[in-house]
This record gives structure tokens, sequence and C-alpha cells, in this order.
């Protein structure tokens, strides 16, 4: 064997053996962060503490800096081992009213019902479900509950509050649905407690409500049930208040046209047949992820998404003029109107300023983890 190759190989084994010393350093930092959650279940602290995570990231960047590492390089790094860590800290967390009888959610079987079962079992309320067979006895249930969450497919959750007229007085009533007016308006006609519209905003698929946002869209007697956005604040989520109106009108950007233009260009690839193998092997790390997100609409149920583009009048007229501004946007191109189509452009990169020099630098991120991956599936 020649010198270089010896070097080589000796290079390697000292890498390997930093890379096991490495290992175990990150066994023992979460065991660690495992003690740091059971001193937050014990106290009430929320797992999830934005300025402590910057504080931490900013003086390990300067550290990074000053030994010539780079601070990017170390950020990563830190901010993946940080999101393990958080798995590690909510095995149990503090039960912020013990007073609550028992917490009932319809529909908990469901996806995302089961993620709320979960969470508020975990923090020691007493939780039951309701499901379609349920009703029978739903009355003798309801009857000793201090909270009911609406959390059922969108086309049927006015109709099951609606039958919600018979709930204890100071019974909370609450819905996790994806659109909030309606739902928040059944909810006040049909019961006279306090009420109040949640939408969480992740999808089932989610360990739990760490760095979540849930938009919060208050209904009536907000001090009775300030106990449970306290409890979602302990579980790490982020708290966002809106009327329901700015919620739904947002909805409609965020998921209607999405989702329906994620459709469209599902189904346009579909008709038009080119082999996604071939189309992933020629793609840039940018269209990869896109190609996912495309992918991953189809990898759901389609009934999710039905309900959500069906569901307003809003939702269709935000998409009709979606298709006229599409078909102008054509024409430019069948005239070969250039210059047309760089002062649209112009005028959109203005609307959306400095946010999109940001979504630049975010997206590097994005696309160097969709290269790794692609990497890995090539030598796997």
């Amino acid at each position: 064997m020649s010198d270089p190759d010896n070097i080589l190989g000796e290079l390697r084994t000292n890498i390997d053996k930093l890379d096991e010393e490495l290992i175990e350093l990150l066994k023992k930092r979460n065991a660690l962060t495992s003690k740091v959650g059971e001193v937050k279940s014990t106290t009430g602290m929320p797992i999830y503490v934005p300025s402590r995570e910057a504080e931490m990231i900013k003086a390990r960047r300067a550290k990074a800096e000053g030994l010539g590492l780079s601070p990017d390089l170390v950020e990563d790094v830190l901010r993946r081992i940080i999101r393990e860590s958080y798995k590690t800290q909510h095995a149990n967390y503090l039960c912020v009213n013990p007073a609550v009888n028992k917490v009932v959610i319809i529909g908990g079987a469901g996806a995302l019902g089961k993620v709320f079962v979960k969470l508020f079992t975990q923090s020691d309320y007493a939780v039951e479900i309701i499901e379609k067979d349920d009703w029978a006895s739903a009355d003798d249930i309801f009857a000793q509950a201090s909270l009911v969450i609406v959390a059922v497919p969108i086309k049927l959750t006015t109709a099951v509050i609606a039958k919600l007229t018979s709930l204890p007085e100071h019974c909370i009533l609450a819905d996790i649905t994806s659109v909030k007016d309606e739902p928040l308006q059944a909810m006040m006609k049909a019961h006279k407690g306090p009420v109040v519209g949640l939408h969480p905003m992740f999808g089932p698929d989610v360990p739990g409500m760490i760095k979540q946002v849930v938009v919060v869209c208050h209904g009536r007697h907000q001090p009775a049930y300030d106990w449970l956005l306290e409890q979602m604040r302990v579980w790490g989520a982020v708290l966002h208040e809106s009327t329901s109106n700015e919620h739904d009108s947002a909805m409609a950007f965020i998921q209607v046209m999405r989702h329906f233009s994620t459709f469209v260009y599902g189904q346009h690839l579909k008709e038009e047949d080119p082999s996604l193998q071939s189309l992933l092997m020629f793609s840039s790390p940018i269209y990869r992820l896109e190609l996912a997100m495309v992918g991953r609409l189809f990898a759901q149920e389609p009934v999710l998404y039905a309900d959500i583009i069906f569901n307003k009048k809003e939702g269709l007229e935000l998409l009709k003029r979606f298709h006229q501004r599409f078909g102008e946007a054509l024409t430019l191109v069948e005239l070969n109107d250039k210059q047309a189509f760089i002062n649209q452009f112009e005028d959109t990169k203005r609307w959306f300023g400095d946010y999109a020099k940001q979504c630049l630098m975010d997206s590097k991120h994005l696309l160097l983890s969709a290269d790794d991956s692609q990497l890995l599936r090539k030598t796997s």
C-alpha cells in the first residue's frame, strides 16, 4: 500500500473515532435534556422557550466563529440536535388545571384527534372519545365533561356541533377545524357556555405541539378557557389570536389556492405521463422540493382536500381570479411579450420586498437538505 493510502487510512480511522465520540456526547446531552423535561413537567414551564433557544444559538455561533469554524454549520447541527432534544422532553407535561373533571374529544380516534388525546393524557387529564357509533351514550359522557373538543372532518363539523345543545353550563366547547367562522358561529348558537375556535396549523404526523402554531379565535367567556390556552403553551405551542373572518380569509390563500394549484399540477403530470424517475434525475434541488410537495399531497386522503377546497364560495371566487391571471400570463407567452413579463415580474418583486430576499436565504438550507437526501437515495 502506498504512503498516501496509509495516510488516508489513518485519517479516516481518526475521523471514525471522533464520530463515535460525538455519538457518545449526543447520548449524554439527551440524558441532560430529559432531566430538563422532568423539571419543566413539574413546574409547568413550556417545553419551547424561543428566547432561550435564540440566545443559545447566538452564543454557539460566536464560539464557532472564534474557533475558525463555520457558524452556519454549527447552527445547522445544533438546530437538528435541539429538535431531537425536544422529543426527549415531552413524555409528561404539567396539568395546568387539575380541577378539570374530564376532556371529551369528538372524533378522538381520527388522525388529528389522536394528537390531542395523547397530549391531554400526557398531562394527566381524564380523556374520553366519542365516535359516530357512541352517540347513544353521548349525553351521559357529556354530563361529566369540563371540555368538549370537536375534531371531525370539516363537512361534518357544523352538524355535530348542532347536536351539542345540552352540555353543562360551564363546559368549554372548542373545535379544531381548519375553517373557523362557520364552526364558531355554530358553537355560539348551540352552547351558552365558554366557546373558543382553534386551528392547529400542523398535520397529524407531528410528534407534538412544540414550535407549532395554533390559531385562537375567541368566542365567549375567555377567562373560563384561559387554562386551555396556557396548557397548549406548556405543550410548546405558539398561539396566534385572530378573528374568525381574518383567519378564513387567509386560509383561502394558504390552503384553498395552494392545494388546488398543487392538485392541478399533479393532475397535469399524470395526464402528460412523464417518467418520475427521469424528472428526478434531471431536477435541481429546488424542483425536487417542489415535486416532493406535489407528491405529498397525493399521499394523503383526498376527502380532506376536497372539503377544504369546496368549502366556501369565497374560495371559488379566488380560484376564478387565479385562473384569469394564469390565462393573462399565458397570453404574454403566446404574444412573445417578454418585456411585459419582465415588467410584471418587477412589480411583483417590489410587492414581496425584503421577504423575497429572506426566502432566498431560508430556501438554501432546504435545498441542501434536499440535495443530501437525493444523494443518499442514489447510494443506498
